[in-house]
């Protein structure tokens, strides 16, 4: 998504226009949460080592299940406003006289929806830490 944008000639060569994730504020507010949630389960890998080794560790095994919700419900928002804005971009809005700008701009509209879809099998990968996270927990 960071990388996402399609210039298009508009008349001539020197007036164009262009399609950039950053032009709207929550593909920039997706593309942020996102960044946290991989650098925050990058972080998270040694002390699951630790975790994995040492199975006495009840407190830190519960930090980790908090912060593993709070990812989760940070990408699910994220995801879920994102979708709105793919939505609106492939379909537009007559109401509210917003066009869709992905018959026009495809390539970036390809992009942005591949990424909301890697986003939302991220969210099934959360749900699946968080509930396994947990039932070790409990059964320590």
């Amino acid at each position: 998504m960071g990388t996402t944008n399609q210039t298009l000639p508009f008349f001539t060569q020197f007036l164009r226009f262009k399609a950039q994730y950053d032009d709207l504020p929550t593909l920039t507010f997706f593309v942020v949460v996102n960044s946290i949630a991989a650098a925050y389960l990058v972080l998270s890998i040694p002390l699951s080592i630790v975790h994995i080794i040492r199975s006495r560790a009840k407190y830190s095994r519960l930090v980790l299940v908090f912060f593993d919700a709070a990812m989760l419900a940070l990408v699910t928002a994220a995801a879920s406003a994102a979708a709105a804005i793919v939505y609106l971009a492939h379909k537009g809005n007559a109401r509210a006289n917003w066009f869709a700008i992905c018959q026009q701009f495809d390539a970036f509209c390809e992009r942005i929806s591949g990424s909301l879809i890697g986003s939302f099998a991220a969210m099934a990968v959360l749900v699946l830490l968080v509930l396994l996270s947990a039932a070790a927990l409990a059964r320590r």
